[in-house]
């Protein structure tokens, strides 16, 4: 029996850039209505990761930890956003719907840090990214998936990243 199931991927990372390159082939597949969940401990890459990713979707905006303004917006040339939101001083499901977030839902691509603590406030398909630090330059990065759309761009990025 496997240990992980078919709708995760566990990837190490040896190198900030390979962080970034692993997040820009993840946000190549992303589009408007997804939602990424990102978790890890302070220092563990979350915004390393972030940054490949909203490079990947085509955003040309530099991208920065959005903990003390909750959320920053990255634009695409055709007017496409990403939201930023960074959970960690939200005491829960309530202070999100207070900062709009069903209306980031329905017109961006939504990426979470910190997702954890506003769960409810959430879809039920998303893909979750856990990143540990493992040493320096090392982080171990697990990718799960739900629902079906969310379970597709995993496949499409196994696919990417391992050929197939």
């Amino acid at each position: 029996m496997p240990i992980f199931s078919p709708n995760s991927l566990d990837i190490i990372s040896r190198s900030p850039e390979q962080t970034r390159r692993i997040g820009m082939r993840l946000g190549a597949l992303l589009r408007s209505g997804d939602v990424v969940c990102l978790s890890g401990d302070l220092g563990a890459g979350k915004t390393t990761f972030i940054q490949g990713l909203s490079s990947g979707w085509g955003s040309l905006d530099a991208v920065s930890s959005p903990t003390f303004v909750l959320v920053n917006v990255y634009r695409r040339l055709d007017g496409q956003q990403m939201y930023h939101l960074d959970a960690y001083r939200l005491a829960g499901a309530a202070d999100a719907f207070d900062l709009d977030i069903d209306s980031m839902l329905e017109r961006g691509l939504v990426v979470v840090e910190w997702a954890e603590r506003i769960q409810a406030a959430l879809p039920a398909d998303f893909i979750q990214v856990r990143l540990t630090y493992i040493e320096d330059n090392q982080r171990d990065m697990l990718l799960s998936a739900r629902g079906s759309r969310c379970q597709a761009v995993l496949v499409a990025l196994r696919k990417e990243i391992f050929g197939g």
